[in-house]
């Protein structure tokens, strides 16, 4: 139905009459638009109640609900499911529970409860949320993503046969842990001391930072760890670190690291530290440089194996796998502010370069 424009009128008397007809008509329109919409979705609800089968995904999240990098990671899983026929609504339910940092009461009270949902299959992002649900399921099927060492943490007998209830894609390759030294001498050619800010308590962290010794004679840097503690000891070893000249950092990855993401970028700019990060997020946010893989692409694939648990495949013969897309990313703004000129060489083999 088309509305006609009601013409204007200087009479008051008139322009009150032609308020009310406006007034009728957007009501119209508007309800109109109720009804088309509702139309739309009842063949969607139709089918859900003609008996369609509803499965129950669980999704424990190692951030924060409002941090930054949760809701475009959830969105590529969610799209990646629909590309693959599972739509909310129609044929699947998703249960978030969200914790993040330190407090590892939370992943032990969520887990728990997403178990207690019954779920056909759960998401699992990062090592504590594995680390939670495993004390309490062995029967219900976990996908995880963001997990560095899962055979070294237990969670799966192997990588090529995970043996149990879980299976997933790792984060990184430890061998890639060199390059960050390297990419960070390319960078900042004056650096002669590299402090590696890594989590002692896990078995990734100390391997990654193995990696990194292995290689820093020949790029004639000494390289010495820096605890993953809490904030005001982060803060003293990095400003203890800096006192001394031709230093750069190097962060690797941390499940309990988010909180205190922003307050090392903001350190590595206090101290003049060129740093190098592990993720594009830290780079778009202000740090030096990047070089790790495609964390959203994690994502869309866990919805594959995800897809696949859904059709009655088992974790156990689901291979872990490896991440395959790798990104460098470099902020020529932030190299400005530390006074480094980026070699061409360095520019040209970056993915992103961020102005």
């Amino acid at each position: 139905m088309t509305l006609n424009p009601i013409p204007l009128i200087a009479n008051p008397c008139c322009n009150r009459a032609q308020s009310r007809a406006l007034g009728e008509a957007m009501r119209r329109r508007d309800f109109i638009k109720v009804i088309t919409g509702s139309a739309a979705a009842w063949p969607l609800v139709a089918r859900a109640q003609q008996g369609e089968p509803m499965r129950r995904i669980g999704v424990l999240m190692n951030l924060a609900v409002d941090d930054p990098e949760g809701q475009p990671r959830v969105t590529a899983f969610v799209q990646a499911l629909g590309q693959l026929g599972w739509i909310e609504v129609r044929n699947m339910r998703i249960d978030y529970r969200w914790a993040a940092g330190r407090d590892v009461d939370l992943f032990h009270k969520y887990a728990p409860e997403l178990v207690a949902l019954a779920p056909d299959v759960i998401l699992a992002s990062g090592f504590p949320s594995v680390a939670a649900l495993l004390p309490v399921t062995r029967s219900v099927p976990v996908v995880f993503v963001l997990v560095a060492d899962p055979v070294g943490a237990g969670f799966v007998e192997s990588l090529a046969q995970p043996g149990g209830n879980i299976t997933g894609f790792t984060i990184f390759e430890f061998s890639i842990s060199a390059k960050w030294l390297e990419l960070l001498k390319r960078i900042a050619p004056q650096v002669t001391r590299a402090g590696i800010i890594r989590d002692a308590t896990l078995t990734s962290g100390t391997a990654m930072f193995a990696a990194i010794q292995a290689v820093a004679p020949s790029l004639g840097i000494d390289v010495r760890p820096i605890g993953v503690g809490d904030v005001s000891e982060i803060e003293r070893a990095v400003t203890a670190f800096a006192r001394s000249p031709n230093g750069g950092l190097i962060l690797t990855p941390s499940p309990f690291l988010p909180p205190e993401r922003n307050l090392i970028i903001a350190l590595a700019s206090r101290h003049n530290l060129p740093t190098i990060y592990y993720e594009r997020y830290l780079v778009s946010a202000g740090g030096l440089a990047s070089y790790g893989p495609d964390f959203v692409d994690e994502y869309r694939r866990a919805a594959v194996y995800i897809n696949r648990v859904l059709k009655g495949e088992k974790p156990a013969d689901l291979p872990v796998q490896a991440p395959t897309k790798y990104k460098t990313v470099i902020n020529l703004k932030t190299a400005k502010s530390l006074g480094l000129e980026i070699p061409p060489t360095v520019l040209s083999s970056a993915d992103e370069v961020i102005e």
